[in-house]
């Protein structure tokens, strides 16, 4: 029951977060870097995943989601401001405390863990109270999105350095992480650098967006970032980090990505599913510095570890998009595949050369994250350096991410039982200066074979029809070089495929490999 005095005037009351005095502390992205700077100069000490309680770390997953943040202690509910702050619960697979702050221009203070901010469910029978700080698990942002009040959700930072974001009506699916080390690398086990601490900019009531900052730490590097969060139809992630090598790694991953991709329209294999495809994101596209705009579909039909690379001098951006917005391709009410994200990432200072790195895992199931899109630069930052880097990604339900205007909208291929050594590829385009033609004399197919087994394989016609819906359909076979060969005794073929009118491109080029 509120208090007399509070009903009668109509307050609300907000129960505050278990906070330290504020402290006069001037908290800039350069103290963070400092901090991160003298972290690394230190040998690396592993976060101790025994020290939770027992009961938090013997919760089920049915348990843990259980565990509530209470609303009316949302950090900045007092405010009249357009964000929220809540914070996730330490246990079950998040056994790593990550510290919160709380800053403005001028001051700093910790946000300690307390069982007073959670509502705990009936499933959650014990859970005494912890001796000490037990720190918290992560973090997320909410927003008002929708007009009806800061309740909807913009962006969740929890496990590792992984975080997800949302634009106007999309639905959480692939993430982002802060760096990526040894992914993929021959010979050395795939490291995990994670947030250790965050500082959570106190907004304004007029301001648009949330700004943090935050430290990452692992055995091979520690590293300093300032993100800075503006939601909308598509939300924009600007990122600035600062990373200090401890040893020397393998690979490293600049603003990596990972999705999960099962089956869909170009998979060979099929699985006894009642839906038509099931991926968070269906390709990579990339906008090279010599203009050049590629899409890459995803496939996971080798039953290997696949990676493809593509090299640049420079990226003007890369990302891993959901291009096929139709509910029809995936007939999954609730897993919404078709409301989920695609994601742009933009360069804002010079990464030098590198190359843009996609990694194919195979898998039986959805609920693994299985395909990776990072930046990979060829001068591998070493111990004692400085590297920085920037980018902007936007999140949105746009599929044609690099605005190619001409671009990929479908990827198929089959083979028919009375031609067992010739495989038919489809390639659909569609937008941008497609738009204009009507008559498909007018296009020319450009299609080419790559790579070591280009020679043993031949393609016997290439066709442009088109389509209902403004879409242009290329359509060709690959056979056997060698009369009398098979389809079977050739490795895997790298193609290439792209639309012309004279000498103008009118579409991105998409760059496919299969196993004929």
């Amino acid at each position: 029951m509120l208090h007399p005095l509070v009903a009668s005037v109509g307050i609300v009351c907000v129960l505050p977060l278990n906070l330290q005095a504020w402290e006069r502390e001037d908290i800039r992205f350069s103290k963070i870097e400092e901090k991160a700077r003298e972290l690394a100069s230190k040998p690396y000490v592993a976060p101790d995943k025994e020290a939770l309680p027992g009961w938090m770390k013997s919760l089920s997953y049915d348990q843990y989601r259980d565990i509530r943040f209470r609303q009316d202690r949302s950090l900045w509910a007092a405010d009249q401001g357009k964000f929220r702050a809540q914070f996730f619960h330490p246990g079950y697979l998040f056994r790593e405390p990550v510290i919160m702050h709380e800053f403005t221009d001028t001051h700093r203070q910790e946000i300690r863990f307390s069982q007073d901010y959670f509502a705990y469910g009936p499933l959650v029978t014990d859970h005494a109270e912890e001796k000490g700080d037990s720190g918290y698990a992560g973090f997320k942002i909410i927003n008002d999105f929708h007009g009806k009040g800061v309740i909807d959700e913009l962006a969740v930072f929890q496990g590792a350095s992984y975080w997800r974001a949302l634009g106007k009506n999309t639905r959480y699916g692939l993430s982002a992480r802060g760096l990526a080390i040894d992914t993929g690398a021959e010979g050395s086990p795939e490291e995990f650098p994670r947030f250790t601490e965050f500082w959570l900019g106190k907004p304004n009531p007029e301001d648009q967006r949330v700004a943090l900052f935050a430290l990452l730490d692992s055995p091979s590097v520690a590293g300093a970032y300032r993100i800075h969060i503006t939601p909308g139809e598509d939300t924009m992630i600007e990122v600035r980090a600062v990373l200090f090598p401890r040893t020397a790694v393998k690979r490293f991953g600049v603003a990596p990505l990972s999705s999960m991709y099962w089956f869909g329209e170009n998979s060979k294999r099929r699985f006894d599913d009642f839906r038509p495809e099931v991926h968070d994101s269906d390709g990579l596209a990339i906008h090279m510095a010599s203009g050049e705009k590629v899409w890459r579909p995803i496939a996971n039909d080798s039953g290997r570890l696949d990676f493809s690379f593509f090299s640049a001098d420079q990226v003007k951006g890369f990302g891993l998009a959901q291009r096929d917005r139709r509910f029809a391709a995936y007939e999954d009410g609730e897993a919404a595949y078709d409301l989920r994200p695609s994601v742009w990432i933009e360069p804002t200072n010079d990464w030098g050369k590198g190359k843009v790195m996609l990694m194919e895992i195979p898998t039986v199931r959805e609920l693994d994250d299985n395909i990776v899109a990072t930046w990979v630069p060829d001068e591998t930052p070493q111990p004692g350096q400085r590297y920085e880097f920037s980018y902007k990604q936007r999140w949105t339900l746009d599929g044609d991410v690099a605005k190619a205007g001409g671009h990929v909208v479908a990827t198929r291929t089959g083979v028919h039982e009375w031609e067992p050594d010739q495989r038919t590829m489809i390639v659909e385009f569609k937008g941008g200066l497609l738009d204009a033609v009507k008559d498909p004399a007018e296009l020319e197919p450009v299609v080419e074979l790559c790579g070591d087994a280009a020679a043993k394989l031949k393609i016997k016609f290439s066709h442009v029809q088109q389509m209902e819906g403004g879409r242009w359909r290329v359509s060709f076979r690959l056979a056997p070089a060698q009369e009398g060969g098979k389809l079977s005794d050739v490795g895997p073929v790298e193609m290439r495929c792209c639309l012309k009118k004279g000498d103008d491109f009118l579409t991105e080029t998409w760059v496919y490999r299969i196993q004929p």
